[in-house]
């Protein structure tokens, strides 16, 4: 099995909800309204198209397992994903973890095991102040 990790690094925003039952989102723009309520993280150093061609190559497959970190402050989340052969990866500003099938340019991660309704609220607060997010990514393909 081989492994290929990405990070990306973030923060919250005071209008971050997390109220979104199937998804969640990270993306480079610098403003969230109130109606981004899948939105967890601002800010990002990148989006999915700068995500690199060996992690992106191997996240598009039906095989790969797509492990996500979210670290904030004290607290330490894992999601599973999976992968997808009509992954395209080819968004510039967002990410986005799903927990259906549907994949799209801003798709990183589907059938995902946690959507934002569902990361601890504790952890929502933190992005409420502002508080830095580090988003580790490990793509396992066999």
């Amino acid at each position: 099995m081989r492994e290929i990790h990405a990070t990306i690094r973030c923060r919250g925003h005071p209008n971050v909800t997390g109220r979104h039952p199937t998804t969640f989102e990270i993306t480079r723009e610098e403003h969230l309204t109130s109606q981004g309520d899948c939105i967890i993280g601002i800010a990002a150093d990148t989006g999915a198209s700068g995500l690199p061609s060996a992690f992106a190559n191997a996240l598009a497959s039906d095989t790969a397992v797509l492990v996500t970190r979210l670290r904030c402050g004290e607290y330490c989340v894992t999601i599973t994903s999976q992968g997808s052969c009509a992954m395209t990866l080819d968004h510039p500003t967002d990410l986005v973890w799903r927990r259906s099938d549907y994949v799209c340019g801003r798709t990183v991660g589907i059938r995902s095991d946690a959507t934002a309704r569902e990361l601890p609220r504790e952890l929502i607060t933190l992005l409420q102040r502002g508080a830095e997010l580090v988003v580790e990514m490990t793509v396992r393909v066999e």
